[in-house]
């Protein structure tokens, strides 16, 4: 299983046509036009709603600013950076108000369909095991991994991902040595 690294900095700002933010997609897998999983890190700069994405489920994470208030018809999420990622239905787009300033947040999106896709904090000791379909660590600091065999630097800014075939065993866990910002985001196949 070979490792890949997308660098937050290395990738080009795609404006948003409502004027609110920008978007850097760092993967589109296992191919950009036809994805399952899209992983992307979006500055908002204003308020205004969020796009709907039909037959995709989401998960979104605070990781700079002073954070966002999401609304729906029936309810409204305050996020804040160090809060969990919040998991929501991507036909289900809520409206995005800014608390203070703009933000820096971590997305995640899962077509549904093959599988189980997640987004969780990672903290010194956490670990992703080797036997999931598809594995990524986003850094917002650097930070030390294992990455079985050895022992690396991962920049802030970076995107660590690798996919699995359905004809190789498992791999060794990752496992994050250092504190520092980071999230685990994975896809268990069924």
């Amino acid at each position: 299983m070979s490792c890949h690294r997308v660098r937050l900095a290395d990738v080009t700002p795609q404006p948003w046509r409502n004027g609110g933010g920008v978007t850097r997609e760092l993967l589109a897998w296992p191919q950009p036009a036809d994805w399952l999983l899209r992983v992307s890190v979006a500055e908002i700069s204003g308020d205004g709603p969020f796009s709907p994405f039909p037959g995709v489920e989401r998960w979104f994470a605070v990781i700079g600013g002073a954070g966002v208030e999401l609304g729906w018809a029936s309810r409204a999420t305050a996020l804040r950076p160090g809060d969990p990622p919040l998991h929501f239905a991507g036909e289900a787009a809520p409206t995005c108000r800014l608390l203070q300033g703009p933000t820096l947040d971590l997305n995640l999106m899962h077509r549904r369909g093959p599988g189980v896709a997640s987004m969780r904090p990672a903290h010194a000791g956490s670990r992703a095991d080797g036997s999931l379909r598809w594995r990524a660590l986003y850094v917002a600091d650097e930070v030390l991994i294992d990455l079985g065999e050895q022992t690396e630097p991962l920049a802030a800014g970076t995107l660590l991902w690798a996919e699995r075939s359905d004809f190789m065993p498992p791999a060794l866990p990752w496992a994050l040595q250092s504190a520092g910002r980071a999230w685990w985001l994975t896809l268990e196949t069924r």
